[in-house]
C-alpha cells in the first residue's frame, strides 16, 4: 500500500471512530496532497508524498514557535498534535550519529576547508541523507560546527 493510499484508508477510519483531530489533520494533508498532484499534472510517489509531510511538518513547527511567542498555548498545542499524527507516516528520523556521520563524510568529499564551502557541504549531505527524514535544522548547525573547527 502506497503512502497515499495508507493516508485516504487511515482518514476513512478516523471518520468511522469519530476521532475529530484525527480526521481533520488527515483531510489537510489529503487537500495538500490533492493541490500537489493538480501543481505536477499527476500521481505522487511515495518520495514527493514524504516531502510533502515534511513541508507540512516544518510549516507546523514553525506555527508553534509564533503562537508560543504570542502566549496562544492552545493553539500550540494543536499544532503540536497535528505533528504527532503527521509524523507517524515519515520514517524515522536520522539520528545526530547518523548526520554527524554524513557531514563528516561530505566535508571530505567536497574539500571543504572554511565556512565559505557551507553551500556545497550542506548539499552533499542532505542528498546522503536523502530519504532519511533528516531535520535541515540539525544539519545545517553539525556543518557548521564542524567547518568552524576547520579553521
Amino acid at each position: 500500500m502506497s503512502l497515499k493510499e495508507q493516508i485516504v484508508s487511515d482518514l476513512t477510519a478516523s471518520m468511522k471512530v469519530q476521532d475529530a483531530p484525527r480526521t481533520s489533520t488527515l483531510r489537510m494533508v489529503k487537500a495538500a496532497m490533492m493541490n500537489r498532484e493538480i501543481e505536477k499534472g499527476g500521481e505522487l510517489d511515495n518520495e514527493e508524498m514524504t516531502k510533502l509531510l515534511r513541508s507540512m511538518v516544518k510549516q507546523r513547527l514553525d506555527s508553534v514557535e509564533q503562537y508560543e511567542k504570542g502566549g496562544r498555548r492552545d493553539l500550540a498545542d494543536k499544532e503540536k498534535a497535528e505533528i504527532e499524527i503527521i509524523e507517524t507516516y515519515l520514517p524515522e528520523p536520522a539520528s545526530p550519529q547518523a548526520i554527524e556521520a554524513a557531514v563528516t563524510a561530505a566535508i571530505s568529499k567536497t574539500g571543504a576547508s572554511s565556512m565559505k564551502d557551507l553551500g556545497k557541504v550542506m548539499k552533499a549531505a542532505q542528498s546522503a541523507l536523502a530519504g532519511k527524514n533528516a531535520d535541515g535544522r540539525m544539519v545545517s548547525e553539525i556543518v557548521k560546527a564542524q567547518l568552524g573547527g576547520l579553521k
